[in-house]
């Protein structure tokens, strides 16, 4: 059987990184691709009360159980099956129950911080980073929070100002210049788009 291409899209909060997946996502068969997102990887917080959860940064590499991320992958390298975590962002915790992923062709990682990590940046085939302007990605950030998470303004952007810039500054920016694809603006670039599900059926192809 053939061994999956790994793709990791990346980029700070609001710049389109998950859209560029479900663009990329629809552009394939779904038997033939799976979407793997970092988010489901934060730690499990059980030792924690709920109090001490709401303080952690989640926006700092040590968030993320990234052990058990880059051992699933290797096992749908395999063609094997995961148990992929939920994670419950209201309890500030992980769900008892799992989602079973299948191996595919083609497996999606998303996060903001998938190519900070090194183990799992050296797995991916295909490394991209969506690079919007600050202004934008706030504004999608405050919108988001505060429609899905029922966040007030303030609370978002002091979030933004005290974690998020800073966070985005130490550890996701500087992780640009692991990317093989930079896509500006991110979200809609049908262009990119069209040239990275190129490079994807090459591989598929051809082999990598």
């Amino acid at each position: 059987m053939r061994k999956p291409v790994l793709i990791g899209i990346t980029g700070g909060t609001g710049s389109g990184k998950s859209t560029i997946a479900k663009e990329i996502y629809k552009k394939f068969n779904e038997d033939c691709i799976a979407m793997i997102e970092q988010d489901s990887y934060y730690k499990d917080q059980s030792n924690l009360t709920l109090e001490e959860r709401m303080k952690t940064n989640y926006d700092h590499p040590d968030a993320f159980d990234n052990e058990l991320l880059v051992e699933h992958l290797k096992q749908l390298l395999r063609n094997e099956v995961i148990n992929k975590p939920i994670y419950d962002f209201e309890k500030h915790n992980r769900k008892e129950e799992t989602v079973k992923v299948y191996s595919k062709d083609i497996i999606i990682v998303e996060g903001i911080l998938v190519l900070e990590d090194k183990a799992l940046r050296d797995m991916l085939d295909i490394k991209i980073f969506v690079d919007t302007d600050a202004d934008v990605r706030i504004i999608r950030r405050l919108l988001r929070d505060m429609k899905e998470r029922g966040r007030t303004v303030d609370s978002v952007i002091n979030q933004y100002l005290d974690v998020v810039r800073p966070m985005h500054m130490q550890f996701v920016d500087p992780s640009k210049r692991y990317a093989d694809i930079i896509i500006p603006e991110g979200g809609h670039n049908k262009v990119a788009i069209d040239v990275i599900v190129g490079n994807i059926k090459q591989l598929l192809q051809y082999g990598k």
